[in-house]
């Protein structure tokens, strides 16, 4: 369900709890990236802030991104098509399987992959405090012959 236009977005929430000034276009991009359900780069978080206010520039968009990476309230990922994509952070662990062929990133969780990391970890005499894995595959084709 879309957020309204008037209801402060998480990021927004999070931009005033950590002190940051909160422009017009700030707070633009920052309910942009707390409406996005998919791992947008700045180019695509342009777009569409873009679309909401043609006054912001991609050059604002990446000023914000850095600013709002920089504070811990966006997460940068490579997903190995040369373009840093982001998302909120801090919305719950999860791991990424990126489909090589489409670029369609997915979440998911494993609960025996999560063990077997804390087992490596303990295994090399550390304590595990954090991961990210990142999956890269090409989906099968289904059906015979």
């Amino acid at each position: 369900m879309p957020k309204t236009a008037t209801r402060e977005s998480r990021l927004e929430r999070l931009c005033a709890e950590r002190g940051m000034r909160m422009t017009g276009q700030r707070r633009v991009i920052a309910r942009v990236l707390s409406e996005a359900d998919d791992h947008p780069d700045v180019e695509e978080v342009h777009r569409r802030a873009n679309a909401r206010d043609n006054r912001i520039s991609l050059s604002t968009v990446y000023r914000t991104v850095r600013l709002l990476e920089g504070a811990g309230i966006l997460e940068r990922h490579d997903f190995g098509d040369g373009r840093a994509r982001y998302e909120q952070a801090g919305h719950g662990h999860h791991d990424h399987l990126i489909n090589v062929t489409t670029g369609e990133v997915i979440e998911f969780r494993n609960e025996q992959i999560e063990r077997l990391q804390e087992s490596v970890a303990n295994e090399l005499g550390f304590r595990l405090i954090g991961h990210r894995l990142e999956l890269f595959g090409m989906p099968v084709k289904s059906g015979k012959g």
